[in-house]
């Protein structure tokens, strides 16, 4: 993450800053007069930038106008005298994050430099240009299929909803459609609905005014105005609420829409590309979603294998993968034996290409040695096999004597006790969970990835509330009583997480 800049002649008050944001680790950096910072601003940037209105020589508002210009998406913070109303006006036109009056509290300061980091982070990841994505690799002729509906819909831009299981690579496709398209000079936004709570999820589509609700202290740009022009990726959309499902076809259906507590409609000029690994037809019979917004979304299906359906991919996807691990973590690409490659060809991979790239990860971190044979890779995975048709599907890997794993490793839907504990009860086993799931976070942070405490959030809960269903033998009531939680919060995440095999007691 790139350092904080602090503009301000005053020594005192840069000096308050740095102190106050080194103790919540966060990196500055320090300027005495506007002149400096704009010079600067020509090589590198910071994430946000506070900046006095008043200093000698050129004006805080001489340098928000050089860092708007140079850097749109760049947060600033003026600070101004308290009773220097014509001057935060000014802020605002120019186009300031917020402003901070002097005398000021450090505590709110520092809470309204974290509130700007976040919005500077959050517009960096949706702005991310698709040609950083990785290319969609395949050979196999069900992934040829793919490739070809993407070239018939380049030219257009109809919208296309993307049905699969999960990990087997929807947004890929998405990005793909973006690249194709004559919409591929402006911006692609993804947003996953099932990762974003419900009261937020409105005002992170649409966007708000400022004092729409408590906390809402600036006006904030949503998802349909940053993807303007471009094309607007809406993941899980099966999972959106009931109430925000009529908000989005009438975007869909006449191009406006108003942000929270807003009264000024804003038109939006927006490619849509759903995707679901729900079987939506049955959500809409259920009365889970709409069956106009389920027509508006689904004009061109595109469907896309499991990893399954072409295992001739497998040894390619993890070559690239491998390769792809090591530079993460700085170090030698390992490679996969004959043998290992076809074993891991082998497999049934219910997590699809995010479960195999998760495994690369593993093997970079956890294998010995720099071939990869077979037997190095975890022994879950080699016992599963061998009992596959007992199992039906590989089981999670785990730890092996001492080892630990991430938990990105384990497949979805085989989050348990006992991948952890190899049902052996080895208390050593059982105490690596922790350092599995900082090894999953670090690799997670180095990767980039966003939202990585409710992801792994998410994970957590899933693989309690799965175990427990398995301990109840599906009775979704009695779980909630041994894990100690409400039958209406289990219900509620059996919902959100999209656990399959409860039943009512």
């Amino acid at each position: 993450m790139k350092p904080i800049w602090i503009v301000d002649d005053d020594e005192s008050i840069r000096w308050v800053l740095e102190k106050a944001l080194a103790r919540e680790n966060l990196a500055t950096k320090s300027f005495a007069n506007a002149r400096d910072a704009i010079d600067a601003l020509q090589t590198s940037t910071p994430q946000v930038l506070v900046s006095d209105i008043r200093m000698p020589g050129e004006s805080g508002l001489t340098l928000l106008q050089a860092a708007k210009a140079m850097h749109p998406g760049l947060p600033v913070i003026i600070i101004t005298a308290f009773s220097d109303l014509d001057s935060a006006v000014a802020a605002f036109q120019g186009g300031a994050f917020e402003y901070l009056a002097k005398p000021f509290d450090v505590d709110k300061a520092v809470e309204l430099i974290r509130r700007a980091l976040e919005e500077s982070l959050r517009e960096a990841i949706v702005e991310q240009s698709a040609v950083e994505a990785p290319e969609i690799l395949g050979q196999a002729p069900a992934m040829q299929d793919v490739f070809r509906a993407i070239g018939r819909l380049s030219q257009s831009n109809v919208t296309v909803l993307i049905t699969g299981e999960s990990g087997s690579g929807k947004e890929l496709v998405a990005r793909a459609l973006h690249k194709h398209s004559p919409r591929a000079s402006q911006p692609f936004i993804a947003l996953n609905t099932a990762a974003i709570p419900k009261e937020l999820l409105e005002s992170e589509l649409f966007g708000h005014e400022r004092g729409a609700f408590t906390g809402a202290q600036a006006t904030r740009r949503g998802r349909f105005e940053q993807a303007e022009d471009g094309t607007l990726f809406l993941d899980e959309i099966g999972d959106m609420p009931f109430d925000l499902q009529t908000r989005l076809l009438r975007v869909l259906s006449d191009g406006h829409f108003y942000r929270v507590g807003g009264h000024q409609p804003l038109k939006a000029n927006v490619r849509v590309i759903a995707a679901t690994h729900q079987n939506l037809e049955q959500r809409v019979r259920d009365g889970l979603f709409r069956e106009d917004l389920y027509h508006r979304l689904n004009v061109i299906r595109l469907r896309l294998p499991s990893l399954r359906e072409r295992r001739e991919d497998i040894p390619i996807l993890a070559r690239f993968f491998l390769g792809q691990s090591a530079k993460q973590l700085g170090v030698e690409a390992k490679r996969l034996s004959e043998h290992a490659m076809q074993f891991l060809s082998s497999l049934d991979f219910p997590g699809n290409v995010r479960q195999l790239e998760n495994l690369c990860n593993w093997i970079t971190v956890m294998a010995p040695g720099q071939t990869v044979e077979a037997k190095d890779l975890p022994q879950d995975l080699i016992d599963a096999q061998s009992h596959s048709s007992n199992v039906g599907m590989p089981s999670a890997p785990t730890a092996q004597a001492g080892q630990a794993l991430p938990l990105a490793a384990v497949p979805s839907g085989a989050h348990d006790s006992s991948a952890f504990t190899n049902g052996a009860g080895n208390q050593a086993e059982k105490s690596n969970w922790a350092t599995m799931l900082e090894i999953e976070a670090s690799l997670m942070l180095a990767n980039g990835q966003p939202e990585v405490m409710d992801a792994l959030g998410r994970q957590f809960e899933s693989t309690l509330i799965r175990a427990a269903l398995r301990h109840t033998h599906g009775r979704k009531n009695d779980a909630a009583v041994r894990l100690g939680i409400g039958r209406n919060t289990i219900t509620r995440k059996i919902h959100e997480l999209g656990i399959d095999g409860a039943k009512d007691d």
